[in-house]
């Protein structure tokens, strides 16, 4: 594929049918601050080795949809992060024909990883429909790659800020399953419960990657979302949570924040609001998605070796 570079360890992992897990780069460019982002995205990679799998940072550089980056393009992502457009599905034509730099959300990593048939990919939260959005119509395209993008992911279920009952709905309608890892009810990102339950409940990497190696086989195309409910000792108070999500509402809507800028201005105002303790809760539960993911593609692996 003519837009498409891999890492030297990346391509030789999937042509040896060895495990591999697409990483996001929006985390990088759009998601903390310098140094800490180049430091978290280390981590991150390093999280999927220990599970055995070789990551797959994805990104825009150049105009080359990049499977797998070097430490050094980490490093250029984390020093530009302001200045490095966050790409999802819409965005990907402009950047590439105009071979400039993007940093990719769930939906472009989506991309990425079925283009370079990475089969697992691990994040911190997927984006889902925006509360208010009956009237804004504000509903990610990461749920939409979902339902039509056959690579599975790993994430503490929908990021807080969202409508989960909304998105949990949304995704029943488009047919992706929602796994719970070792739960039944649907994790909130910051906390382990939401009152709201998973499709399915599912106790090892094992049997979750029999479930998308049997929805694969029936010819169901399309991904999966394999929720990973955040380490129970670094989860969030659920009503501290409740009341900086709805300051940092109010505040985006007094400032006229929308669209893709909406995200990561929330974010950002809670990380505020908690005094730091959101972003160390979402760095843990990276890592954990991490290890996960690359526990379950070393499951999908061996069978393709097989």
């Amino acid at each position: 594929m003519q837009y498409l570079g891999y890492a030297p360890e990346v391509l030789e992992a999937i042509e040896n049918r060895r495990a591999v897990v697409a990483l996001e780069s929006t985390i990088i460019a759009h998601g903390m601050p310098y140094p800490q982002n180049v430091e978290t995205a280390l981590r991150v990679e390093a999280a999927v080795r220990e599970a055995g799998a070789v990551p797959a940072t994805c990104a825009i550089l150049g105009g080359t949809l990049k499977a797998g980056l070097s430490t050094d393009e980490i490093e250029y992502l984390g020093k530009n992060g302001p200045s490095i457009t966050k790409v999802s599905r819409r965005d990907l034509p402009y950047i590439v024909s105009q071979k400039a730099d993007g940093a990719t959300t769930v939906a472009s990593t989506m991309i990425i990883a079925q283009l370079a048939r990475i089969q697992l990919f691990a994040t911190g939260g997927i984006g889902g429909v925006h509360r208010g959005a009956a009237t804004t119509m504000d509903i990610s395209a990461d749920l939409q790659e979902l339902a039509h993008t056959s690579v599975a992911v790993v994430s503490a279920g929908a990021k807080s800020i969202l409508d989960l009952g909304l998105t949990l709905e949304y995704l029943e309608t488009f047919g992706v399953p929602v796994i719970g890892y070792q739960t039944e009810e649907f994790p909130a990102f910051y906390t382990r419960s939401s009152g709201f339950k998973t499709d399915c409940r599912l106790d090892s990497a094992a049997d979750i990657a029999h479930l998308l190696r049997t929805k694969w086989a029936l010819g169901l195309s399309g991904g999966a979302l394999i929720a990973n409910p955040v380490p129970e000792e670094h989860q969030l108070d659920a009503q501290t949570m409740h009341r900086a999500i709805e300051a940092a509402l109010e505040r985006a809507e007094r400032e006229g924040v929308k669209g893709k800028a909406i995200t990561p201005y929330l974010l950002s105002a809670i990380e505020r609001l908690t005094e730091g303790r959101s972003l160390q809760a979402n760095i843990e539960l990276v890592l954990n998605n991490a290890r996960l993911a690359g526990e379950i593609a070393g499951h999908l692996a061996l069978v393709r070796g097989e």
